[in-house]
């Protein structure tokens, strides 16, 4: 299991996946097949990018039946409000969940139903103390439940923030709500993660997020558009040069030099399995 892994400092691998849009969980079942054995859990999102797909704690319930692969379902605070997020957390206990990703969510205005509300009674670090408080047996409001949950509880962070200070006080700030591991944004290189860890100083595990990059337009995209990501000159260079493979040659490097030091990657595929094979192999 994942908890008892991270506990004992296994190397863990993690990957990120989808549900469908639409209420047929076979595309997703066949995508991960060929990885349910190689991987330690795979991620279950909650409608990215504000856009609607399947529920992550129904399909994550397949996934676990179906596969025998364990899950980590995210929930996010968009959707649902207090009363609708314990009683998700309950049911997702009882239909075996146990792994969480807490986060805030995307504001519905940037996706597909721009009309819908976003709730947000609790943030990340708001709902990531509810499922701790469901932990001791109490609901948000400290009365008794009937049955304590189990959850281990997760948070995502980003190493590659300009504000260093800033985000590993957010980490600090997580963990003091309950939260016991963490997955990151990408990451694309040994440097970056020393410092991160150094600055973060903390025995809480830390699984870092790897994403392939498939061009130099990608690689200007991520550096210039999402906050925190940064494709080193060195990755941006080879690909010039041989491209894709190439690009998928540093990461696999990357990979090996993360290995020691590290609680265990996070693969973001971008539904392109093939190259998180290509990520696990060199494992």
């Amino acid at each position: 299991m994942l908890r008892e892994k991270l506990a004992q400092k296994e190397f863990v691998v993690t990957m990120e996946v989808d549900p469908p849009r639409g209420a047929d969980p076979w595309p997703v079942f066949t995508a991960i097949h060929d990885l349910a054995d190689q991987l330690t859990a795979v991620n279950i999102a909650d409608s990215p990018t504000a856009k609607l797909r399947m529920s992550p704690i129904a399909l994550a319930s397949l996934v676990q039946d179906r596969l025998r692969l364990e899950t980590i379902f995210h929930l996010t605070c968009r959707d649902r409000n207090l009363l609708g997020l314990q009683a998700e957390l309950l049911g997702a206990h009882a239909l075996g969940v146990r792994n969480i990703l807490t986060l805030t969510g995307d504001d519905p205005k940037l996706g597909d139903h721009p009309e819908a509300s976003g709730v947000f009674d609790v943030d990340s670090k708001g709902l990531a103390q509810m499922a701790a408080d469901l932990n001791q047996g109490q609901d948000y409001y400290g009365r008794e439940l009937d049955n304590a949950t189990d959850f281990f509880i997760g948070a995502v962070a980003n190493p590659g923030m300009e504000d260093l200070s800033k985000e590993v006080g957010r980490v600090q700030e997580k963990i003091a709500h309950g939260v016991q591991f963490f997955q990151t944004q990408p990451v694309y290189s040994l440097e970056q993660v020393e410092r991160f860890a150094a600055a973060a100083n903390t025995d809480v595990p830390f699984i870092y997020g790897i994403m392939p990059v498939k061009s130099v337009k990608q690689a200007h995209y991520l550096n210039e558009h999402v906050p925190g990501v940064h494709v080193p000159d060195e990755m941006v260079t080879i690909l010039e040069k041989d491209g894709a493979a190439g690009g998928m040659e540093y990461l696999c490097n990357l990979v090996q030099q993360l290995k020691p030091h590290v609680a265990g990657i996070h693969i973001f595929p971008m539904r392109q399995y093939h190259l998180a094979e290509q990520l696990i192999e060199v494992l």
